[in-house]
């Protein structure tokens, strides 16, 4: 049995370098700089989030939105669980994976729709919008992610 990699806390913690698309790349090799696990106030994050998925990145931009999802009032789980999970569709579809990210797709379509009906905060996003965006880019009928 192989022992996890363990932070400074012994807490499991991946120590392998990653990919754009989160990938573990072999112990030694060059990858994509992790990002901060430090949570952001919610705009921060979004932005964050933008950066990352405009450098093709969704793996990550799904992680800091889940730093945000983990951090944040019980009332806004299901937007930032659901904005996460777009990004994991993102990223399954990067990977060539199409059942993956419909299933993400819509486990967080439901999420955000859910948010949306009990009216908390979205942060000036369109959810359904965002959505949108995502289901085209997943059918073929929208730009890919850069």
């Amino acid at each position: 049995m192989v022992d996890r990699d363990r932070n400074a806390r012994g807490r499991a913690e991946q120590a392998r370098p990653r990919d754009e698309l989160g990938r573990p790349l072999p112990y030694g090799a060059t990858g994509v700089e992790p990002i901060s696990e430090e949570p952001l106030p919610p705009t921060e994050t979004l932005a964050l989030a933008r950066e990352l998925l405009d450098a093709g990145r969704p793996f990550a931009a799904h992680e800091a939105l889940e730093v945000r999802w983990k951090t944040c009032p019980a009332e806004e789980r299901e937007l930032w669980q659901g904005l996460a999970q777009l990004c994991v569709a993102l990223t399954h579809h990067a990977r060539g994976n199409p059942v993956g990210a419909a299933r993400l797709l819509d486990r967080a379509a439901g999420r955000l729709a859910s948010h949306e009906r009990g009216g908390g905060p979205t942060y000036g996003l369109d959810l359904p919008a965002v959505v949108g965006c995502v289901r085209a880019t997943l059918t073929g009928d929208g730009p890919e992610p850069t």
